[in-house]
């Protein structure tokens, strides 16, 4: 069995039934929450009797209704930290939807809590609007001395947030809530290189291959060959009384921050430099022989997102791989388990799979797993081995998920022949007969064909056929394919017949031609069975980049708070 792991369902359930006590060794979450709604909306008190049944848990629009306050409830009643935090925040707060999302999240912090390493370390990535109270529920289930950093992450460029009677500041910022389980944590400094002020107000001198030193202008760059460097203090911090060693070096006599010995090796390495006669030597520090800047808490220099990013698939929520590859390498090692608990299109996924980590995601949206299947497939050329958990494998499964929610089993339904859902909501009525479209080329360089899908959970005739038929030429699309939970029927075969066939302009043969409509039952699906058409490449989601691995770094370290330095990690 694959060490790697994609789970459908609530991750709440997941958590408790299949991740064990510490065993993973860094989470990172980035649970959905609607910052955009108005603020008299978020904060309106609600009465809690809307029905259970319309709560769609983790859409980014919460409420209040039984099922978050039950859930409420169920926490405070607990007797914990994050109970009693809880209970404080509704005294603040009031019923309303943003104490539905907090509610939701209080237990599912606990479980991840508990599913940690002790030297584990969580990165929880939400937006103003909700950071301040979710970390007090991190408080209360980390405890306050186990927060660590708040990391400011600038995710997009000058925006203009000034609404219709309203004046703000535009907001380009997210907030990451960095926690650990103890006061020992893995962590790998990560560097990132100098800025062009750094450089010029740092690195100031060039030194040429026959020794030459010159004094470089404001935006000059050194000439090819000849090695940047700064000029760093070498007097010894708090003098004599702190223990520096005193003696003259170059006609100056100082404390020093090194022995007599050391200073005398590094004269001798011209590590050493006198600016003029009389003054202080200071140290020679080459540009090329540093690491960078140690990150910091403030993140500006991530390439952000844009539209037309190579590694964009359109999801709305989907952060760069940049971003989560930093969070991976400080806090985790080669080998070990990162989670990612709302793993969407997957982009914890990928960065993992890359930088060499076992790992587990968990989404409640069959979307999101067809998404990730796609990803990882083009990333990695179909070599990143894992194991789905929570899909129907048998009848009686898709019976159970079409009977528990009709637009889940749409969507797993889907992709299974890899289309990608139709951008209207059915749930809406507007559908217009098309609940996915698949797409597919005949040949390279050939123009896009379309094949219209329709999923049904229900009873079914030969007047869905006939309506599929309708819609297929009114979209002006090649092929209809129609996924069916119950068995077709002769009636409905005869009419699928009746609508002939697809020959492609790009056929390999003569005789080449396709059913133009297609009855697949679910069985046929669990089969394996999928569209007949001349697939040269599915193109229905947008293809994720070829992804190539790093190359593994040395194990982390583990920082020791207690002691104030690092030291090797023994695991």
């Amino acid at each position: 069995m694959s060490d790697n792991f994609l789970y459908y369902g609530d991750n709440l359930e997941i958590l408790r039934r299949y991740v064990k006590d510490g065993t993973v060794d860094l989470v990172y979450l980035d649970p959905p929450f609607n910052s955009n709604q108005d603020y008299n909306v978020l904060f309106a008190e609600r009465n809690g009797t809307q029905s259970a049944a319309q709560f769609q848990a983790f859409s980014d629009s919460w409420r209040w209704d039984e099922n978050s306050a039950r859930t409420f409830q169920e926490t405070v009643e607990s007797g914990s930290s994050v109970g009693r935090a809880l209970q404080a925040m509704r005294d603040l707060l009031g019923s309303n939807d943003l104490l539905a999302y907090l509610s939701m999240m209080a237990p599912r912090v606990v479980e991840l809590r508990r599913v940690l390493k002790p030297k584990g370390s969580l990165y929880l990535h939400c937006d103003p609007t909700a950071s301040h109270y979710l970390k007090i529920l991190l408080d209360a289930t980390f405890g306050p001395t186990n927060f660590r950093t708040e990391i400011i992450w600038k995710r997009q460029s000058a925006h203009n947030d000034a609404r219709q009677g309203r004046r703000q500041h535009g907001r380009i910022h997210d907030t990451i809530l960095f926690y650990t389980v103890s006061d020992e944590w893995t962590w790998n400094p990560v560097f990132i290189p100098y800025d062009e002020k750094q450089l010029s107000t740092g690195y100031r001198w060039a030194e040429g291959p026959d020794g030459q030193v010159v004094h470089l202008k404001k935006g000059e760059e050194a000439r090819e060959g000849w090695r940047r460097f700064s000029l760093g203090d070498l007097t010894g911090p708090g003098g004599v009384a702190r223990g520096s060693p005193e003696y003259e070096l170059m006609g100056v006599t100082r404390a020093w921050r090194f022995t007599q010995e050391k200073m005398e090796a590094m004269v001798r390495e011209g590590r050493v430099v006198q600016t003029a006669p009389g003054n202080v030597p200071m140290q020679k520090r080459y540009l090329d022989e540093m690491p960078g800047v140690v990150t910091q808490d403030i993140w500006t220099d991530l390439k952000l997102l844009g539209a037309q990013a190579a590694e964009r698939l359109g999801y709305p929520t989907q952060k760069p791989e940049a971003l989560l590859e930093r969070i991976i390498e400080t806090s985790s090692n080669p080998g070990e388990v990162v989670l990612d608990p709302f793993c969407g299109c997957g982009t914890t996924i990928a960065a993992a799979q890359r930088l060499g980590r076992r790992w587990i995601g968990i989404d409640l949206t069959h979307l999101a797993i067809t998404l990730i299947r796609s990803r990882l497939a083009d990333a990695f050329e179909g070599k990143a081995d894992y194991s789905v958990v929570g899909e129907p494998t048998d009848m009686e499964g898709a019976k159970a998920l079409a009977a528990l929610d009709r637009y889940q089993f749409q969507l797993w339904a889907l992709g299974k022949v890899g289309a990608r859902p139709d951008p209207r909501d059915f749930r809406k009525g507007a559908d217009q007969g098309i609940d996915g479209r698949a797409v597919f080329h005949e040949k390279d360089g050939a123009g896009s064909k379309t094949i219209i899908v329709q999923v049904k959970s229900g009873h079914v005739s030969s007047r869905d056929i006939r309506d599929l038929r309708g819609v297929v030429e009114r979209e002006k699309a090649q092929l209809g394919a129609f996924l069916t939970l119950e068995e077709s029927t002769e009636p409905m075969r005869k009419e699928a017949a009746d609508a002939g066939f697809y020959q492609p302009e790009y056929r390999l043969s003569p005789e080449e031609r396709y059913a133009k409509l297609q009855i697949i039952t679910v069985a046929d699906l669990l089969g394996g069975k999928n569209i007949e058409a001349p697939r040269y490449r599915n193109v229905s989601f947008r293809q994720a980049p070829l992804s190539v691995p790093l190359a593994p770094k040395p194990k982390g370290r583990v920082k020791k708070l207690s002691e104030h330095a690092e030291s090797t990690n023994p695991e």
